[in-house]
């Protein structure tokens, strides 16, 4: 029963604890004179990919690596399909052009390099494929130079917008620090609650982890950005999404291959295919914005959402 209560709860610290980061981090960037995509890109994407790293940090030490790479991927594949959609359909994205040229290539990259790492079988003729230490190195290495791309993004934007914001430092600070924290919670006690009902059904552990746990672990962004887009805050909707896939990959997955090695089950090279898939059509849709603008319409959010529902009737029929 309290299983059933936590989940049930675990919706409610998400969905204020997404209104809470939104509103902090919107907040931080005007004092700090930067984009709210910055933020996005950043603060948010790595707050709300909090569960994703809680999950996969957890599935590591337990050698659970199915659940953990099933995660990522199925996490990413979401956020672009899902919430993407769900974001899209509730308000147009605008889509800035260096996220085009630059950030969603990026998430292209991660899903490339991952293909390679993981495939030693089909590339190398190696028994095994396994996500070894040394590869976790090299992602957490991409997810160094993401980290100084954004840094040289957000002085680039330096606007002066500090002295027109409202909102004390230290309000901002507290308000996206207890988002985080809600998100975190709210994402743990979803996950916990969906796992156990889905083990009922006997469901397998790359089907649990490619489903439940990817879409349970990928409900702060969804809540996030969904709250954003509402808000008519593009910027954050679509920086939290293209941060979280690059997170999501060089920095969570990296993270868990160097605590222990993962072992790579070869029929998830079709997720990787999907994924890459869905980045691509990322990459189109921003340029089929009115008046040259780059922007996600709703129709096209609705054409995300129904390639997810495909998404899903094929893992379930996959098994």
């Amino acid at each position: 029963m309290l299983t059933y209560i936590l989940f049930i709860l675990g919706f409610v610290f998400l969905i204020k604890g997404a209104d809470l980061l939104v509103d902090g981090s919107s907040a931080i960037a005007k004092r700090l004179g930067v984009s709210n995509l910055v933020i996005g890109l950043t603060v948010v994407s790595f707050g709300t990919s909090a569960p994703e790293l809680l999950v996969n940090v957890i599935a590591s030490l337990q050698g659970a690596s199915d659940i953990g790479i099933g995660n990522i991927l199925g996490s990413n594949i979401a956020n672009i399909f899902l919430i993407l959609g769900v974001s899209a359909l509730i308000y147009p994205l605008l889509i800035k052009r260096n996220t085009t040229w630059k950030e969603i290539p990026l998430n292209l990259l991660a899903a490339v390099v991952l293909f390679v790492m993981a495939n030693d079988m089909l590339l190398d003729k190696m028994p095994n494929s396994i996500l070894t230490r040394t590869d976790g190195f090299i992602l957490i290495m991409f997810f160094v130079i993401f980290i100084y791309y954004t840094y040289g993004l957000a002085k680039s934007e330096k606007n002066g917008m500090g002295q027109y914001n409202h909102k004390p430092w230290a309000k901002a600070i507290l308000m996206t620090i207890v988002g985080v924290i809600g998100l975190a919670f709210g994402g743990k006690w979803v996950v916990d609650g969906a796992v156990e009902i889905a083990s009922m059904f006997g469901l397998s552990e790359v089907l649990i982890g490619l489903t439940i746990v990817a879409v349970g672990t990928s409900l702060p962004e969804l809540a996030t950005s969904a709250v954003a887009a509402y808000k008519r805050n593009t910027d954050i909707a679509v920086g939290n999404i293209v941060g979280s896939n690059i997170f999501n990959i060089f920095w969570v997955l990296g993270l868990s291959a160097m605590i222990k090695p993962m072992h790579f089950a070869p029929m998830i090279n079709t997720d990787i295919l999907v994924f890459v898939v869905a980045t691509i059509l990322l990459f189109f849709f921003s340029f089929t914005g009115k008046k040259r603008k780059h922007c996600i319409q709703r129709y096209e959010g609705g054409i995300f959402l129904a390639c997810y529902v495909a998404y899903i009737v094929f893992l379930v029929m996959r098994g």
